[in-house]
C-alpha cells in the first residue's frame, strides 16, 4: 500500500503530473495535452477577485455564506451540516483520525487515497471488491460515482453494510453533473464533496465534507482556523448557487463523454465505465497506446497493477480533439 507522499518508491501516482509525463517522453510536443485528471475542462468563468479576497483573513461570516451555499447545492439540512476544506484529499485524511481504531472496508478498486489514509489512521484496512464484502466494518468506504469505473453506490446500502453505529463514508466526488439524487447527510454518514472538479478550478483547493453538525465540527476544528482562503471562499460563493451553470455543464460534457466513447470504442477499446469527466477502457495492447499518446504529447491516466485498462479525461478544445482522433485512429 503507498504511503501518500510525493516522493518515494511508494508514492501513490495521480494523475496531473506533466512533470513526471515529459520525463517519461522527453521528445514529446508542447504543450501536452492532459487528459489524465477527471476535472472538468471547461471551468467556470470567475470574475476578477476583489484585492480583499486576497489582503485579508477569510472572515466567519463569509465562511458562513459559503457553507449556506454548499448546503443549498448538496442537498444537506443547513449549514451546520457542512465541513468546508482546502480540498477534500484533507478531508480524507483527516476524518481517520477523529474515528476510534476499527476495522474499515474500501470498496475498490478506487481512489488509492482512502485505504491509505485509513491505514495511516492506525485502522485495519482491506480493500474489498463490493459492498457484500464490506459487511459489519466499523467504517464502510466507497466512491460514488466510482473512479475509475463509474460503479454507482447508495447511501442507504452503504449505511446497511457498516456495523451498528459504524460510519459510512461516501465520496461523491465526480456526482455534481451526473444524473443523480444529492446525498443528504444523516447519522452514521459522511458524504463528500469535490468544488474543484465539477467547477474545472482544482487549483482553487475547495472541498466540502457533510454530516452531522457534531462531527462537522470536529472535522473544521481538526483543520483548524482559516482553513479555507478567501479567493477559495469568493470562487465558491459565486460558482455554488450557480444551478443553470451546472445543468449546461452536465449536458455539454455527458455530450463530450459520448463522443470520446465513440472515439474509445473505434480505436479497439472496450468501455468498462467511467463519469461525464472521464471515461474507462480496456486495449488488447494497454502499455502501447500509452506510450504512442505519450510520444504524440498526450497524457492519459494508467494503472500499473491493470496495465491493459487507460483512463480518459475529456479535451479542452477542437485542437485537442483532434489530436487525440489521429491517434487512436
Amino acid at each position: 500500500m503507498g504511503s501518500g507522499v510525493e516522493e518515494g518508491p511508494e508514492a501513490i501516482p495521480h494523475g496531473g503530473d506533466l512533470g513526471a509525463a515529459r520525463r517519461l517522453f522527453p521528445a514529446a510536443p508542447e504543450p501536452w495535452i492532459d487528459l489524465s485528471t477527471g476535472i472538468n475542462p471547461v471551468p467556470y468563468p470567475l470574475p476578477p477577485f476583489e484585492a480583499s479576497a486576497l489582503h485579508r483573513l477569510p472572515s466567519p461570516d463569509n465562511l458562513a455564506r459559503l457553507k449556506t451555499a454548499a448546503a443549498e447545492a448538496y442537498g444537506a439540512p443547513d449549514a451546520d451540516h457542512v465541513a468546508a476544506a482546502p480540498g477534500t484529499q484533507i478531508l480524507i485524511e483527516t476524518l481517520p483520525r477523529l474515528v476510534e481504531r476499527t476495522r474499515v472496508a474500501v470498496v475498490g478498486p478506487t481512489y488509492a487515497e482512502h485505504a491509505a489514509a485509513w491505514a495511516r489512521g492506525g485502522h485495519a484496512v482491506e480493500v474489498v471488491p463490493d459492498l457484500a464484502g464490506a459487511a459489519g466494518a466499523g467504517v464502510v468506504v466507497a466512491v460514488s460515482p466510482n473512479n475509475p469505473d463509474g460503479r454507482v453506490f447508495s447511501p442507504h446500502d452503504l449505511r446497511r453494510a457498516a456495523a451498528p453505529g459504524g460510519l459510512a463514508v461516501l465520496d461523491q466526488a465526480f456526482a455534481d453533473l451526473e444524473d443523480t439524487a444529492p446525498a443528504a447527510p444523516g447519522p452514521g454518514l459522511v458524504v463528500l464533496r469535490s468544488f474543484g472538479k465539477t467547477f474545472g478550478l482544482a487549483g482553487l483547493r475547495l472541498g466540502f465534507a457533510l454530516a452531522e453538525p457534531a462531527l462537522a465540527r470536529r472535522l473544521e476544528a481538526a483543520l483548524g482556523p482559516w482553513a479555507v482562503s478567501g479567493p477559495a471562499i469568493a470562487a465558491g460563493c459565486l460558482a455554488l448557487p450557480d444551478a443553470g451553470w451546472r445543468r449546461e455543464a452536465a449536458d455539454a460534457r455527458g455530450q463530450d463523454a459520448a463522443r470520446l466513447d465513440r472515439m474509445i470504442v473505434r480505436a479497439g477499446g472496450r468501455l468498462i465505465g467511467g463519469t461525464v469527466l472521464f471515461r474507462t477502457a480496456a486495449f488488447a495492447d494497454g502499455p502501447g497506446l500509452f506510450r504512442r499518446l505519450g510520444e504524440a504529447g498526450i497524457y492519459v491516466r494508467r494503472f500499473p497493477e491493470r496495465p491493459d485498462e487507460l483512463r480518459f479525461g475529456l479535451p479542452p478544445d477542437k485542437a485537442a480533439w483532434c489530436r487525440l482522433s489521429r491517434i487512436l485512429k
